[in-house]
């Protein structure tokens, strides 16, 4: 399959870049921006396989497949969201590689979430595993694909391909998603800056790599628990081999897995759809 070729970033993305240089580390290196493409994740995933370096970055203005958790499709129009994919290889840490690997998501999501309070000083909340919320609709999610084999024996794989999409706005969500998504824009009740929340989303996905990487688990965690509410105290349902199960939200463990409390004791949920019901009043 022929690679479709990228194109110069557009001089407002590559001045805000410039201006937050010094805190993009490995990131923003190398940028290779589309108008329109398949997926940004699929072509990271590619360039990861032929051996691209760690820190590239892709980002495409639209989206024609593009990729969301579970095989659904991220909704990616023109013009209105930041769809962008970058390739990271976790296995090169040197505190506890297999743990990095797991806790990207987690990472990314407090990433995100720093990233648009940044940019535009809404105080968002994540939903457990990748959701970026604002009043109970979605402004964000992240998709993390492995690349290549195993290293050393283990099953750490050669790179992760992490990619995030957020609705900034104006959209006109399908009607599976009118109620359950929103963009920044309609939530900020004014134009939002998609140049600066690219850079800001790459400083932050640099710094909380950097805290993963150098083995501040902890650092990574507490910021994610402060920022999802709905991890402790919200009734969600699952399926099991045995059919559904049903329980109340305890917060996660220290590999990012959800922990449920249900009559049977407390369960530990890793992957897989979990549907949030209500949370339980405060008194």
């Amino acid at each position: 399959m022929q690679e479709p070729a990228a194109e110069g970033l557009p001089p407002e993305f590559r001045a805000a870049l410039e201006r937050s240089r010094n805190r993009l580390g490995l990131f923003g290196a190398e940028v290779l921006f589309f108008s329109s493409t398949e997926s940004t994740n699929a072509i990271a995933c590619r360039l990861a396989a032929s051996g691209g370096r760690e820190g590239a970055v892709v980002v495409a203005d639209h989206q024609t497949a593009g990729r969301g958790r579970l095989g659904r499709e991220w909704f990616s129009p023109a013009a209105s969201g930041l769809y962008v994919s970058v390739v990271l290889t976790p296995n090169r840490a040197r505190i506890d590689p297999a743990r990095v690997t797991t806790l990207l998501t987690i990472a990314a999501g407090v990433a995100l979430a720093e990233a648009i309070e940044s940019a535009t000083g809404l105080r968002v909340e994540i939903k457990w595993p990748n959701d970026v919320m604002m009043a109970g609709r979605k402004l964000a999610g992240i998709l993390a694909e492995a690349t290549g084999s195993g290293t050393h024996g283990t099953s750490i794989p050669a790179s992760v391909v992490l990619g995030y999409g957020i609705n900034v706005g104006p959209m006109v969500f399908p009607p599976e998603l009118s109620n359950r998504a929103s963009t920044l824009e309609s939530e900020l009740g004014r134009p939002a800056d998609r140049p600066v929340l690219f850079a800001e989303s790459l400083a932050a996905l640099c710094r909380r790599y950097g805290d993963l990487m150098e083995g501040r688990f902890d650092a990574i965690l507490d910021a994610w628990r402060a920022r999802a509410p709905s991890s402790r105290g919200t009734t969600v349902c699952w399926s099991t081999p045995g059919g559904y199960a049903t329980g109340v939200t305890a917060g996660i463990d220290d590999r990012g897995a959800l922990l449920v409390q249900t009559d049977r004791g407390v369960e530990r949920i890793v992957a897989g759809e979990v549907t949030w019901l209500h949370r339980a009043s405060k008194r």
